[in-house]
């Protein structure tokens, strides 16, 4: 049955001798979690889900980001699961079209801190929810992201199996919280199709069912153990054709954790390829907004179905307008924090820029999706000139993957303003050595300003 077989090397790799590649790369993936988790712990709606759940304040073990308050595994993981998803800055498994981090990490450190779990325990339980979730994810997909949000739905899978491994359930059980996880999966495309704070709510939620399924199957709660592959499961409710034989291909031999794309800009992934592009032209012929008659972006469907919106009123819109990704990278020569305030978004001069944008369908680009996301850049300049650029990955990308160094400079640049430069340097160290920590209590300094003037309040 294959929610035994996924059952099997989850429990096999609690003892596993895990390579230093892999350890190595599960660092980076909760550093990267962190750098998006404080910024965003200090927003809607994550601000909010702190407000509405006070009552669970100071009852438990488990730790919120960056308040370091204390609170129960379950709102540990809702609330810090949310905030990880706000500012558009956390890692994507680029085959399944999936944010892997955000619900894997907010429930394993959840339960891991909830347990006084060791680094090395919490580090696997990472890695499983991962290899696990990404596996789920691109058999599922693309068929399952026409209407669903793989973060919501196969975010609670992959999150039921990190809570499992930290509560070292064993075989039948592990089992069962995962068919428990797979019941409780949800998360509507709707709710990013407009301006609302449900996206990172997925996120959050999936993180909390995963711990819910995995706490509920420790007690002996039963779940369908054909919740994927049967005749009404999810995949032939929730996709078309599933392969489910992919979902234990190559588990314990290759690890997903390792083709991660660490996000290099604060915005939604489907634009990506198009801001490298623009950046590169930039770059390469020293562009400016006057200087630039038309810029035609040809991509894939899905970027357009998602992203293809002139609308950019508020930081949520913004962030899903490839037009005004794409001309605020040609103006401001980025598209981090800065690019979603109040300033930016009623910029006349970037109004004015997205207007000479044109979006199209590429029909070969389209083909590759979702294992390659590329976009073809067309610059038509007002003397007359064509230039071009093909971007078949995008900075980030497993393929153009962002250095330790790189990684680092991200986090510095979002955790310093919220926490301060020697607590995120504290930080920085302790996730560095995360593997030889005796428990998973992360040291947090005193919050020191709130990011919200930077990145925009969602409304």
């Amino acid at each position: 049955m294959l929610l035994h077989e996924i059952a099997d090397y989850t429990v096999g790799e609690r003892s596993s001798s895990l390579g230093g590649e892999v350890v190595h790369h599960a660092k980076r993936a909760v550093l990267d979690w962190f750098a998006a988790t404080i910024p965003g712990g200090l927003l809607a709606p994550a601000a909010m889900l702190r407000k509405a759940l006070a009552a669970d304040i100071g009852q438990g073990a488990a730790r919120l980001y960056p308040s370091w308050e204390r609170t129960t595994s379950r709102t540990a993981a809702l609330i810090n699961g949310t905030a990880s998803h706000i500012i558009e800055f956390d890692d994507i498994f680029r085959d399944a079209i999936y944010h892997p981090g955000s619900p894997v990490v907010a429930a394993a450190l959840a339960v891991a801190q909830e347990r006084r779990a060791t680094g090395d325990a919490f580090a696997r339980a990472v890695i499983v929810g991962y290899e696990i979730s990404t596996r789920i994810g691109a058999v599922v997909n693309p068929a399952h992201y026409e209407y669903w949000h793989t973060t919501g739905t196969v975010g609670s899978l992959g999150a039921a199996a990190a809570a499992a491994t930290v509560l070292e359930l064993d075989r039948d059980e592990l089992a069962h919280a995962l068919a428990t996880a797979g019941t409780f999966a949800a998360g509507l495309q709707q709710a990013f199709r407009s301006d609302a704070m449900s996206k990172p709510l997925h996120a959050g939620r999936a993180a909390e069912a995963g711990v819910l399924a995995a706490m509920a199957a420790a007690e002996g709660v039963t779940g369908a153990l054909d919740i994927l592959d049967g005749a009404r499961g999810f995949g032939n409710a929730m996709s078309e054709r599933c392969e489910w034989a992919g979902a234990v291909e190559g588990l314990g031999k290759h690890y997903n954790i390792t083709k991660l794309t660490v996000k290099n800009h604060a915005c939604c992934g489907h634009t990506f390829p198009a801001i490298d592009g623009v950046l590169a032209l930039r770059r390469d012929h020293q562009l400016t907004p006057e200087s630039v008659k038309v810029i035609r972006v040809a991509t894939y469907r899905t970027a357009l179905d998602v992203t293809g919106s002139w609308t950019a009123t508020t930081p949520f819109e913004a962030k899903f307008s490839l037009p005004y990704v794409v001309a605020t990278a040609l103006m401001y020569g980025s598209v981090r924090l800065d690019a979603f305030t109040e300033t930016r978004l009623s910029d006349p001069t970037l109004k004015d820029l997205m207007g000479r944008i044109e979006l199209e369908v590429d029909s070969e680009i389209d083909g590759q999706f979702p294992g390659r996301r590329a976009a073809h850049v067309t610059v038509a300049t007002v003397d007359g000139e064509a230039l071009t650029r093909h971007q078949s990955t995008s900075k980030g990308d497993p393929d153009d993957p962002l250095t330790d160094k790189e990684l680092q400079d991200k986090y510095r640049e979002l955790v310093e303003p919220v926490i301060g430069g020697e607590a995120a340097q504290a930080l920085l160290e302790a996730l560095w050595a995360l593997d030889k920590l005796e428990v998973v209590d992360l040291p947090m300094g005193k919050v020191q300003t709130s990011p919200g003037g930077v990145i925009g309040q969602a409304r």
